[in-house]
């Protein structure tokens, strides 16, 4: 049997780290391909994956090897509740932007132009997961398979298309920026082609994709305050497409 502490090694540059138990359970209901997994506590990990992911459990069965908690400690950023760490072969890029072009769509692409918070990115990509959009980009620097994403994500990164793109290299589509100037997003019915994009935490929309807009969209706000979470914006924009709500454009 291969030891998993020289295949961690041998992987670790090339994969994606998956933090916890949760990302793990994910990314197997997601069919991704994980090489190795490892845990300080197999049987607690066994006895919540019956609890919670009964689905995957043998799945888990045949991938966790119980290693020292030291061992598993020096695998991850900071130790997890769970006890639990794992690799996972990251989507090639050529696969997401051939999915991320395809046309018709019958769900919404989410932007991120250039966001700072990487807890923030992994709470979008597990929104969107969770509305079946059609993917997350980002522009700017951020990698949105950095491995504190990916946690922020709980490994749903493999249910729906992540991906960083250049303003210029959008998917097709309508594209919907989220701004305070924009016409109330009450009034406007989002079709599935639809690209929505959300500014950075601090800095709101750049220029340039302000200036690619085809509509500007504002979410309701009580006067005085200043802005919602990026998530939540987010969260509230899906659930106004789901529901079908406004008048067509």
């Amino acid at each position: 049997m291969t030891d998993p502490v020289t295949v961690w090694h041998r992987l670790a540059g090339d994969t994606v780290l998956l933090d916890g138990f949760h990302a793990l359970k994910h990314a197997l209901r997601f069919d991704a391909e994980v090489p190795v997994a490892v845990t300080a506590d197999r049987a607690a990990a066994l006895a919540l994956a019956d609890e919670l992911a009964p689905d995957v459990r043998d799945a888990l069965a045949g991938l966790l090897t119980e290693v020292p908690h030291e061992t598993y400690a020096s695998f991850v950023p900071r130790p997890h509740p769970t006890a639990v760490a794992a690799l996972g072969v990251r989507p090639s890029r050529v696969s997401n932007l051939e999915k991320l072009a395809r046309v018709p769509r019958t769900a919404p692409v989410v932007v991120l132009d250039n966001p700072r918070n990487l807890g923030n990115a992994g709470a979008v990509i597990r929104l969107a997961a969770g509305f079946g959009a059609t993917g997350v980009v980002t522009t700017g620097t951020v990698d949105p398979w950095h491995p504190t994403v990916v946690r922020g994500g709980a490994g749903l990164h493999f249910a729906t298309t992540v991906e960083r793109l250049a303003a210029d290299e959008l998917p097709p589509g309508p594209l919907f920026a989220l701004d305070p100037e924009g016409d109330d997003i009450r009034g406007v019915k989002l079709p599935d082609d639809a690209v929505l994009a959300f500014g950075s935490e601090r800095t709101g929309l750049s220029g340039e994709l302000r200036a690619r807009a085809d509509h500007l969209l504002s979410l309701p706000m009580r006067p005085q305050v200043s802005s919602y979470n990026l998530a939540t914006s987010v969260a509230m924009t899906l659930y106004h497409w789901s529901a079908g709500f406004g008048a067509s454009l």
